[in-house]
């Protein structure tokens, strides 16, 4: 068939189905009400979007032959409004890279933020932006001592750059250990379902009466994208921590004055699994308790020292252990340590001191 015929043939159809009547569209079949479940998803969402944010990092570049700087996007991830004088709450990861920070609310206005503290070991950090107050709902607080696994829990954040996403999910476990930037262990980690993608770090973990539980901060899969494991930091280590990050602009911590040993060190000594003291600082708590570090005399042989075994009655296996027991104190606190020495064990007060 020529051209000239196919178009008119075209033509002709297209004039007959003019001219035909209109198909009518389908009748709207009734929904319904919606079920308990959905109308608690949504009421979640409208609740606490308002108090999610989107965080944008950006770094610095200078050219080599021009000398000129230019702003380069860095990444992007998810942060909650602490309180109404600005401060935000999110992962260190999510802001460690950048030099510079710039939040977005929920409305979609933005405003440049500065790093008010951070605690890398917890992968924590809180801005702050010079917003009103009326903009700045702040995210409500729960507990995370009472979860239980199976509960349901709401993930919101801007994964992949997509603002105010909900994801829905249950706790999958509990009291997991995940290891943080500066490889120290977060105890007690909340393991969960809820799709937790690239950009969700940062983002409050929520349970169904829309309170914080959690903030999302790491994934475990081998494709970078949810795989249905997903981990929090647990809200009583946040509600710790940001405090002092708000007062002091850095976490102080407690501290007893030491330096410890390896674990194989231990176990060639033949002392027990614990903190093997290796120095204790001049006039340190540990000094004042009387805690003695291994050494060697003029003869070159072992002199014994202390092994620390436990904090208040709670077992340390090493170093990051006690660490995490301490971190739960005040300085100016008395902790009670259990301590080995040459195949002895006592139990020793000591005052902890400040790690500044």
């Amino acid at each position: 068939m020529s051209i000239k015929p196919l178009l008119l043939s075209l033509l002709l159809t297209a004039t007959l189905a003019a001219a035909a009547p209109a198909t009518p569209p389908r009748t709207i079949a009734p929904r319904g009400a919606l079920d308990a479940e959905e109308l608690n998803n949504i009421g979640v969402f409208k609740r606490v979007s308002p108090s999610v944010v989107h965080i944008t990092t950006l770094t610095v570049q200078r050219d080599f032959f021009s000398l000129r700087t230019s702003e380069q996007p860095r990444g992007t991830g998810t942060g909650f409004v602490w309180d109404d004088s600005g401060h935000i709450v999110t992962n260190f990861h999510v802001i460690q890279d950048g030099d510079r920070a710039t939040v977005t609310l929920a409305d979609q206005s933005s405003y440049p933020a500065r790093l008010v503290g951070a605690f890398p070991d917890r992968d924590l950090a809180v801005l702050r932006i010079e917003a009103p107050g009326a903009k700045l709902p702040a995210i409500a607080v729960g507990t995370s001592r009472e979860l239980q696994v199976g509960q349901k829990v709401y993930a919101i954040g801007n994964p992949f750059g997509l603002d105010q996403t909900l994801t829905t999910g249950i706790v999958s476990a509990l009291n997991r250990e995940i290891e943080s930037v500066t490889r120290r262990t977060i105890k007690g980690a909340i393991q969960t379902d809820a799709a937790i993608n690239p950009g969700n770090s940062g983002g409050p973990l929520l349970d169904s009466a829309g309170r914080l539980i959690g903030v999302n901060t790491a994934i475990y899969s081998p494709s970078g994208a949810s795989a249905g494991i997903g981990f929090a930091i647990p809200v009583d280590e946040v509600n710790r921590i940001v405090p002092r990050l708000i007062r002091d602009g850095r976490f102080i911590r407690p501290a007893l004055g030491v330096t410890s040993g390896p674990a194989n060190l231990a176990q060639a000594l033949g002392a027990p699994k614990g903190v093997l003291l290796l120095n204790v600082a001049n006039n340190s708590p540990a000094a004042a308790a009387g805690l003695r570090p291994f050494g060697r005399d003029r003869s070159g042989r072992i002199v014994q020292g202390d092994v620390i075994t436990a904090v208040d009655g709670q077992t340390v296996a090493d170093l990051d252990d006690m660490l995490s027991l301490i971190e739960l104190r005040q300085i100016g606190e008395k902790v009670t340590l259990t301590v080995w020495r040459a195949g002895q064990t006592r139990k020793v007060v000591a005052t902890l001191g400040s790690s500044d």
